[in-house]
């Protein structure tokens, strides 16, 4: 589990919108000044802000400005970054691919290749858009609160 510290900027009745902290990656990565994320972090200025589910926990024991520790599964990252990254890849490969074998001039094969990357952007997004609220993909929160859940008892005779 990655874990990231966060100030709660809303509240809702079933989540939290998170403002992320992002101290731990950029100030201790030694990668610091040659990387291209850092550049633009500082360059931009823009923080990410994450949805939080609060799973039972009562909204009103959360203030506007706390400082809480989220986590995100390592599984969620990895699988999320392959999606991002290899999809509009492969769809600019295949659709290259075809339009050299189709047309053979390469200004219609590069205008395929961009094509091709628009589309797998568009997929990439039209996926997290349909799995955004899945619970399994949500980062949650890391306390010592846990929801409370009443089972009931199944008798066996």
């Amino acid at each position: 589990m990655i874990l990231e510290t966060g100030r709660i900027m809303a509240i809702e009745s079933h989540g939290v919108w998170v403002e992320t902290i992002q101290k731990s990656a950029c100030g201790s990565c030694k990668a610091e000044k040659g990387c291209g994320q850092s550049l633009i972090n500082k360059w931009d200025g823009h923080t990410a802000y994450l949805w939080v589910l609060l799973e039972g926990r009562n909204p009103a024991d959360y203030q506007l400005g706390d400082e809480i520790q989220i986590g995100i599964p390592e599984e969620v990252v990895a699988k999320g970054a392959m999606l991002a990254y290899m999809v509009p890849l492969l769809t600019l490969v295949i659709a290259t691919t075809l339009a050299h074998y189709q047309f053979a001039h390469e200004g219609i094969t590069t205008l395929s290749g961009l094509v091709g990357l628009v589309i797998g952007g568009l997929i990439v997004r039209w996926y997290s858009q349909r799995t955004r609220l899945d619970n399994e993909l949500q980062p949650v929160l890391v306390d010592d609160r846990k929801p409370l859940h009443i089972y009931q008892a199944v008798e066996q005779h």
